[in-house]
């Protein structure tokens, strides 16, 4: 007996080992027909851009070939000309940039301040007011287009950038979307923990609520930029020829051929109009995923 205890004294302490994980469904990787059922996806979505860049390098009359073309020609650059020379694109593309840009700016600051606001905050009829904003998701655009316009034309705005930018500064979506995503990324004890470390409201909205909203605000951001940026109705009603927007500068490409429009000139404005949302894509695209990702293992 006292052999085994000695010998037990002097023995090395057994440390257990570590679990073995069998590589199962859910480690292993995507196979070949994932991968062909994504690159399927990818040519099918791809092919209208690329098919617009190749009429746009081509003539008009190539929009008829049976097989269609596949492989851009040597017109891009002489029809990117004729585009600028047929229409004010390049005030367009100016235009657009700055409805775009305020319009985003605008609506992830409110949105984020009012969905903070109504996932964080306790005052009375919260939920009846967020009702309200959700519920006027529901009415059609058009049905306001008339009295909004009349407004504009009563402050003296039709044909001026403002009577597109004032009007959508805010939206309901957005109000919703931001609330949706802070009542479970921000705890309550950390919003407390702010005002007992005597920080105010606003400071508590600019330090914990901000930095927190940064994933939703990256995606909001991008969708609304792509929202106004391809915004075609309003537009059309309270701009001028003299002051258009993108959208309305292709409409007036199209109409300049008469009875007969030049596709190749139209479809080289689309590519034209469709490159600063593609630069947007790339410089935006990491950030972007980073975000989702950052969203996606939330709590």
């Amino acid at each position: 007996m006292s052999t085994l205890m000695e010998r037990t004294r002097t023995a090395p302490p057994v440390t257990p080992a570590a679990p073995q994980y069998r590589k199962g469904k859910d480690h292993e990787r995507p196979g070949v027909l994932t991968y062909a059922i994504l690159i399927a996806f990818f040519a099918i979505s791809a092919f209208p851009l690329w098919w617009s860049f190749v009429i746009s390098s081509r003539q008009s009359s190539d929009t008829n070939l049976v097989p269609p073309a596949i492989l851009p020609g040597p017109n891009f650059l002489s029809n990117a000309t004729k585009v600028f020379e047929s229409a004010p694109f390049l005030q367009a593309l100016a235009n657009s940039v700055i409805i775009s840009g305020a319009i985003t700016v605008s609506v992830v600051f409110f949105s984020t301040l009012a969905g903070y606001s109504f996932a964080k905050l306790k005052f009375r009829a919260s939920n009846g007011l967020l009702l309200a904003v959700i519920a006027t998701m529901a009415i059609p655009t058009q049905l306001g287009i008339i009295p909004l316009f009349m407004l504009m034309a009563e402050w003296q705005w039709v044909g001026t950038l403002q009577a597109v930018i004032i009007p959508g500064l805010v939206t309901a979506f957005g109000v919703f979307f931001m609330r949706q995503y802070l009542v479970d990324v921000i705890p309550d004890e950390l919003i407390e923990a702010a005002r007992v470390d005597g920080a105010s409201m606003w400071g508590t909205f600019w330090h914990v609520a901000l930095p927190a909203a940064r994933p939703a605000m990256a995606v909001l951001a991008l969708f609304t930029f792509m929202a106004a940026w391809t915004d075609f109705l309003w537009p059309l009603l309270v701009l001028g020829p003299r002051n258009p927007s993108v959208q309305t500068a292709l409409a007036a490409l199209s109409a300049s051929g008469g009875q007969t429009p030049d596709h190749s000139l139209v479809l080289a404005g689309a590519v034209l109009s469709v490159i600063p949302l593609l630069i947007l894509f790339i410089l935006a695209g990491k950030q972007l995923v980073a975000g989702i990702m950052q969203g996606a293992v939330k709590g």
